[in-house]
């Protein structure tokens, strides 16, 4: 009968080890390795016969026990053999009289009648200080596990009453701004209401959280200035679904003001959102989603948006030539651009992402800090060898 070769798992050490599979893990098995070197290494130059075996036979249970899997599999193997073929019994049988008879020869039973009992007294208080500093590195170790699962249940459970603190917060917005048959029914006491419920939840809540709330009332049109008629201020259907927008005369459910000043929302996605006469100075909106934001009459005085995605998002309306930004007192005119656009003095718009020509030259023009434009050779290649023979490049804006 032919004996099965072994399946590649039995191999496998990593489930053996006691500690594998972290740092600590790794110190306490160095530490467990070091301790048989150096009393082997010490053997070797005291002359200590007796202790340099006793390093290697540490080193040897050292190795069983972190080969625990690999030697069961290699025991089973050898019984498997030994009852397969009886014939191997007799060749272990005679391998093990030739090493005991090569060990007797060596001197090596010898060695053993001579060793130092203050070496071995020495060596005890050795591994009794091991065994003192190993039991230390297990009371930390299993503290600072203890430390780590109690503050990831802290903030899953922070999680979780966050979430449910915003969707009451979505409830009762929704609860209070709308009427029986769902149409936007804010009076000037429900608008106060509502926006003093929003300043105080803003407050509250981490960056993922405002921006969950940011979206929320953006999509409803909470954010946005809606026409309202002359006499009860209630807002204008648009004929389509939605509602009419008066950008200049308008006014909204929600107003941001200064709710987001100094805060931190980097790395949130803000997307699509009206953020339009928002404060926002001082804010944190690194990486930030912005792409088709309106950000038209925001203040972003010395707010972070470096590595903010601004694809499409509205800065400015009217020319180039005629865009301002917007200034308390003036009257902001939605045509021209003059006295509309967001603030953006001391701003820090370094390495963001997909910044249209139009939207570089105006921040450049209103004191934004901005990234290095690349050279013209890179901006603009030019196929033909002969440089001095092309047109120049025209500039960039």
């Amino acid at each position: 009968m032919t004996a099965k070769p072994f399946a590649p798992e039995f191999l496998a050490f990593d489930s053996v080890s006691p500690v594998a599979g972290s740092g600590l893990g790794t110190l306490l098995n160095l530490l467990l390795l070091g301790i048989p070197t150096g009393l082997l290494v010490l053997a070797l130059l005291w002359d200590q016969q007796g202790m340099g075996w006793v390093a290697v036979l540490l080193l040897l249970g050292l190795a069983g026990w972190w080969g625990r899997p690999f030697w069961i599999r290699v025991g089973r193997g050898l019984w498997h053999q030994v009852r397969t073929w009886p014939g191997s019994l007799w060749m272990v049988l005679a391998l093990s009289l030739a090493l005991i008879g090569g060990m007797s020869l060596s001197g090596v039973f010898s060695g053993v009648g001579s060793l130092s009992w203050e070496a071995i007294g020495a060596l005890g208080e050795v591994f009794g200080a091991a065994g003192q500093i190993l039991i230390a590195i297990l009371a930390a170790y299993i503290a600072w596990r203890q430390y780590i699962i109690s503050r990831d249940l802290t903030i899953q459970q922070n999680v979780i009453t966050q979430q449910q603190t915003i969707d009451a917060y979505f409830e009762g917005i929704s609860g209070l701004v709308l009427a029986p048959d769902g149409q936007l029914d804010d009076w000037p006491l429900e608008r106060a209401i509502a926006a003093g419920r929003t300043a105080a939840l803003l407050n509250g809540v981490d960056r993922f959280g405002k921006a969950k709330i940011l979206r929320f009332l953006s999509t409803a049109n909470l954010l946005s200035p809606l026409r309202r008629d002359d006499h009860l201020g209630r807002p204008i259907l648009d004929g389509k679904g939605g509602y009419q927008r008066d950008r200049l005369h308008g006014i909204r459910v929600v107003n941001l003001e200064t709710m987001l000043e100094g805060a931190d929302l980097h790395g949130t996605q803000l997307r699509a959102i009206d953020l339009s006469e928002a404060s926002l100075e001082g804010a944190d909106l690194r990486d930030c989603d912005l792409s088709h934001a309106n950000l038209c009459g925001a203040n972003l005085r010395h707010a972070d948006l470096r590595g903010a995605d601004l694809y499409r998002a509205l800065l400015f309306v009217g020319s180039l030539e005629t865009a301002s930004p917007a200034q308390p007192g003036q009257k902001p005119d939605f045509k021209s651009g003059a006295y509309a656009g967001a603030v953006v003095a001391g701003a820090d718009f370094r390495q963001v992402r997909r910044l249209s020509p139009e939207q570089r030259a105006y921040l450049a023009t209103w004191g934004a800090q901005l990234s290095p434009e690349l050279p013209l050779q890179v901006l603009h290649k030019n196929p033909d060898p002969n440089p001095s023979a092309s047109e120049p490049p025209g500039p960039i804006g």
